[in-house]
């Protein structure tokens, strides 16, 4: 009896400690390009009775994440990482968003399956694992690729490449930067929707930098332009001009212009929206 009498506030405490956190993991989507970043929301309830702060030590990280293969194998991390301090207040609820492709290697290919571990404050904290999220990384659908030289002398390279993705929504246009030596990709991400009624235009000018043209609705033409660095250096929005479909133009110079187009102001077309409510709000006349 004695024994019994022990063992049952034992498992009650550990009962009581587990349920001290509610923990769940998200993610915007299930599909991604090779290289995009994959950005998970930890989101985290206290129950606590008592604040909490989160702050990991450098061999145990108040935050955890844990990434198997299809084949149930673990995907090794590319280094530690530090998540910051994290104060909940009791009762309280707050996410933290982290962008995990930055921690482990998932450029390769596949399906992944992640979860994360909230670890208590203290030497022996409990921890409180999440649900578990599939992830589906894809090679995409090249569209267009060209090799250029970076820094002259340097030998260095870099591989552009525009990608036709449509993962769990519509059809996107990717732009993608990769290292001309690894092959690795240095950043991927989406243009925005398209509509491939018509054939994205793209190329390199002088300085290196690609210029995508493509329809992203039957009005407007996006204007892209993208460094050797996967930086979105410029974006744009065209409107048809009185030839027809805008155009990507390559001067002698070397340097590319859009052609044949009207440059869409949104501060003149919300003025223009604005102006035109104010009409519509005015009182009918009573005759």
């Amino acid at each position: 009896m004695s024994l019994f009498r022990l063992i049952v506030p034992v498992l009650a405490m550990s009962g009581l400690v587990q349920a001290q956190l509610a923990t769940s993991l998200r993610l915007s989507k299930t599909q991604y390009l090779s290289g995009e970043p994959i950005v998970a929301t930890v989101t985290i309830t206290n129950h606590a009775g008592r604040d909490i702060v989160f702050q990991g030590e450098a061999l145990r990280p108040w935050l955890d994440f844990v990434i198997t293969n299809a084949q149930g194998e673990p995907v090794s991390p590319l280094g530690r990482s530090a998540f910051g301090v994290m104060q909940i207040s009791a009762g309280k609820t707050l996410s933290r968003q982290v962008d995990i492709s930055g921690l482990f290697q998932l450029s390769d290919s596949g399906t992944y399956s992640t979860s994360a571990t909230v670890r208590m404050p203290g030497r022996d904290g409990e921890t409180t694992t999440t649900n578990r999220v599939l992830i589906t990384v894809s090679p995409g659908r090249p569209y267009w690729t060209q090799k250029v030289g970076v820094g002259g002398r340097s030998g260095k390279t870099r591989e552009f490449r525009v990608l036709n993705f449509s993962g769990d929504q519509k059809s996107q246009l990717y732009a993608q930067v990769l290292d001309g030596r690894s092959g690795l990709p240095i950043r991927t991400f989406t243009l925005g929707e398209a509509l491939l009624l018509r054939n994205p235009s793209v190329t390199v000018d002088k300085n290196q930098r690609m210029h995508v043209l493509f329809l992203a609705s039957p009005n407007a033409w996006v204007h892209c332009q993208i460094d050797t660095d996967g930086k979105l250096a410029d974006r744009a929005v065209h409107q048809c001009g009185p030839q027809g479909d805008p155009q990507l133009v390559t001067a002698p110079d070397g340097s590319v212009s859009v052609t044949n187009s009207i440059l869409y102001d949104p501060k003149a077309a919300a003025a223009a929206r604005a102006k035109f409510r104010k009409l519509s709000e005015r009182p009918s006349l009573t005759f």
